[in-house]
């Protein structure tokens, strides 16, 4: 199945000359998301896994289910002030100011083999600060997943650790 097929692509949003790549209508596609899982399971089958985390918000929806798929357990790693109880957070640069991403204190057990899930690279920012927050608490990342890679952007050269991403755009 062709993935890339099933993503949306909608002009000037947010804002004028951006190429918004949205997966809404992969996610509708019982079969299209199916797939996606399968690609993600399969590709990681080998590796020593112990969590899932997914980025928000739409990690959430791509890294739940794979962590279901192959037996793992799912840490979300939130915006600031959105947890509920104690928190670790790490502050990053996005590429017109900052934000704050936050995981619970006892989440990621110390020593972790961790997968960072989210559904699209563009510059990289979200998710290295993703990946400093995880290194903080003593996670050990395995790697990356990806939906969507978008290459022009070269979000990926921020990162120490193997990236995989099942579609690829050039264009923002």
């Amino acid at each position: 199945m062709d993935l890339k097929q099933k993503i949306r692509t909608i002009p000037d949003f947010p804002e004028p000359g951006i190429l918004f790549r949205d997966i809404t209508t992969l996610l509708s596609d019982a079969e299209a998301l199916n797939e996606t899982i399968e690609r993600f399971a399969e590709h990681y089958k080998n590796e020593k896994i112990d969590v899932v985390a997914g980025v928000e918000s739409r990690g959430f929806i791509i890294g739940t289910p794979l962590a279901i798929r192959m037996g793992l357990g799912f840490i979300p790693i939130r915006k600031a002030g959105k947890l509920p109880g104690p928190t670790h957070g790490v502050d990053y640069d996005l590429e017109y100011g900052k934000d704050r991403v936050e995981v619970h204190q006892d989440a990621i057990p110390e020593g972790s083999h961790v997968l960072l899930v989210d559904d699209l690279i563009a510059t990289g920012g979200t998710i290295e600060g993703s990946a400093k927050l995880v290194k903080k608490v003593g996670g050990l990342i395995v790697g990356y997943a990806f939906v969507i890679e978008l290459t022009d952007l070269k979000g990926r050269e921020r990162l120490q650790e193997p990236v995989f991403s099942l579609i690829e755009f050039e264009g923002h």
